[in-house]
């Protein structure tokens, strides 16, 4: 996928005023209109145009972009990192001017996912003005696996967009402390309640959602509730079976390990995955054989007399005899 330059799209600067970006769109996509030019990229350059402007000209878009923007060019091979977006506040009234499917996959990369907070109460969004409550807006945070198994209190500083009095798009830092609930799980959301955009004639705040998002672990992975791990064991403690220490989120738990097990054979800590007031994951453990080097000539001699002994030959169960 190409890194799209909305900027040069445009042929505006990248610190152009929102009315900039307003007239450059205004003048390409007259020069560009099917209607009125016959070229034959017209069509494709009216679509560029169209989707540069919807990006630039929506201020949480455009700080969004410009984060990581200056970092590529226009054409290089681009995929966005996962946690592009983390720590952008976003009011989430889906898109602007068109149906997403009328961009490019560079867009629907990066603002796809704002489409989920389009269905709002009707009560919030975009009808706040006329209730007197402020929009509601929603963030992406990034919590270790340590901090869904346990909970923890911390100090965040998301950044919220806004047009400053010359007209450019500026962000604000916005600190504040949240408490992460034990048992949070992956794309579920945090309320912070009054901590979204202020209300109009004295009307009350909007909320805050913060959606999950878990950290890369160096041992586990997980899937909603369930942890995942693979356990490397001797050729000996799984040939006759062995009782040895597993990590968990909880603390070191001992594992018996069943004589004549095979490497992906999966067994299940019940109750050892992430638990919420209602409900618990498990811990799946697959164990993995790990097969020393022998580093002299008595471990050798041990695998000769293996060898020797036990007539074992793996590829039978493919129909080979030797």
């Amino acid at each position: 996928m190409e890194f799209k330059d909305y900027y040069t799209t445009l042929d505006i600067k990248k610190d152009a005023t929102q009315d900039e970006v307003k007239r450059a769109y205004r003048k390409l996509a007259r020069k560009y209109h099917p209607d009125v030019n016959k070229a034959a990229d017209a069509e494709q350059r009216f679509k560029e145009v169209g989707e540069a402007y919807e990006v630039l000209q929506d201020t949480e878009k455009r700080a969004a972009y410009d984060k990581f923007g200056s970092n590529w060019q226009s054409g290089q091979d681009f995929k966005p990192p996962p946690d592009w977006d983390n720590g952008f506040e976003f009011q989430g009234g889906g898109y602007t001017e068109a149906d997403s499917s009328q961009f490019s996959d560079f867009f629907e990369s990066l603002f796809g996912r704002q489409s989920e907070f389009s269905h709002q109460d009707p009560s919030q969004g975009r009808q706040a003005p006329f209730y007197g409550k402020g929009q509601d807006l929603h963030a992406k945070i990034s919590i270790s696996l340590e901090d869904s198994y346990n909970g923890s209190k911390q100090t965040l500083t998301l950044q919220r967009p806004t047009v400053d009095a010359s007209g450019h798009v500026r962000t604000t830092p916005h600190s504040l402390h949240v408490t992460i609930p034990k048992g949070v799980i992956e794309g579920q959301r945090i309320r912070l309640e009054g901590q979204g955009a202020a209300g109009s004639h004295d009307g009350a705040n909007g909320d805050l959602y913060l959606e999950v998002t878990i950290t890369e672990h160096a041992h586990f992975s997980v899937d909603k509730r369930d942890i995942h791990l693979t356990l490397p064991i001797s050729p000996w403690e799984a040939a006759l079976g062995a009782t040895v220490p597993v990590p968990t989120l909880g603390g070191t738990v001992e594992l018996k390990i069943p004589a004549g097990s095979q490497t992906g054979k999966k067994m299940r800590l019940k109750g050892r995955g992430i638990a919420s007031r209602t409900m618990s994951g498990d811990q799946f453990v697959t164990i993995a054989i790990t097969v020393p080097t022998p580093e002299n000539d008595e471990q050798r001699e041990l695998y000769r007399k293996m060898k020797e002994t036990m007539l074992f030959n793996p590829r039978t169960t493919l129909g080979m005899s030797s």
